[in-house]
């Protein structure tokens, strides 16, 4: 059976053209059933891979049924990124409510989200201290004396027997009241002055306040600590030792509590608060 079958695909054949009026032979050639067939599948194949090339790499793929066209993909793209945006921001905002939840029960909230800065010009680092009016609660009390203990002399003079620096040669356009709880003295001077420290002493803090701004606080002899708020840039860090006459800060306009460049300087000893101008000459 399979003899006869392999037979049959081999055996030879002529295909022969003739003129229709001479009857002469034009053209002729040879065929077999397995030449046909195989001519005939690698054409079919051919022919497969053209369509297919051709589908795939021309707009004619849009017509193919259930085949998306391209502005309707580019809007399932977008789709996409809007709907992992509005995830997140769906988070944020349920987390800031349940933050300001835990805050009406009294408790203290997760610091669980996540807020972009980049596009603060300056990085700024919050303490979880309130240090704007940390010189009007039981924080001062509490504040620990840097002075080294070696130096004593200093620390038995009176007021009237030490020597101030002044911290910015300026004028004077809000001076010390006590009672509306202007707690100093507002300077206003050249842009970008340099602030210098009034005598020696040791930083006790620097940074971040919301409503001073930059502001840094230096714990002196004889029990004095000197304050200057809503500065541009700060030049020491907290610990540093400085010497009077060292520049400190540079002036400026940060924090909520100011209309416009100034430093804004207080003077504490024991507690209270110190009017500057009876002591240093501005």
């Amino acid at each position: 059976m399979k003899k006869k079958l392999l037979k049959k695909l081999n055996d030879r054949y002529r295909l022969i053209i003739y003129n229709d009026t001479t009857f002469q032979s034009v053209w002729s050639m040879k065929l077999s059933r397995l030449k046909v067939f195989t001519v005939t599948s690698l054409l079919s194949g051919i022919i497969v891979i053209l369509v297919i090339l051709l589908i795939a790499t021309t707009g004619l793929r849009e017509y193919i049924p259930g085949y998306p066209k391209a502005e309707y993909r580019q809007l399932l793209v977008l789709t996409a990124l809007k709907i992992d945006s509005l995830e997140s921001e769906l988070y944020k905002r349920d987390q800031f409510f349940m933050g300001i939840q835990a805050i009406m029960d009294g408790e203290v909230p997760e610091d669980n989200l996540v807020i972009d800065t980049s596009f603060y010009s300056n990085q700024v680092e919050f303490e979880p201290f309130n240090y704007d009016s940390v010189f009007q609660d039981k924080l001062l009390a509490e504040q620990i004396n840097l002075t080294p203990q070696g130096n004593t002399n200093s620390r038995r003079l009176s007021l009237s027997q030490i020597h101030f620096f002044v911290p910015v040669k300026g004028v004077i356009t809000n001076k010390f009241k006590s009672m509306p709880d202007h707690l100093g003295v507002d300077l206003v001077s050249e842009p970008n002055a340099r602030i210098s420290a009034i005598m020696d002493g040791t930083v006790i803090f620097s940074g971040w306040t919301i409503e001073t701004g930059y502001v840094i606080y230096v714990q002196h002899d004889a029990e004095l600590i000197s304050a200057y708020m809503h500065n541009s840039e700060l030049l020491k860090n907290k610990g540093d030792i400085v010497k009077a006459g060292e520049a400190i800060a540079i002036i400026g306009n940060t924090g909520e509590l100011t209309t416009g460049p100034h430093l804004h300087f207080e003077l504490w000893h024991n507690g209270t608060a110190l009017n500057p101008e009876q002591y240093i000459d501005f």
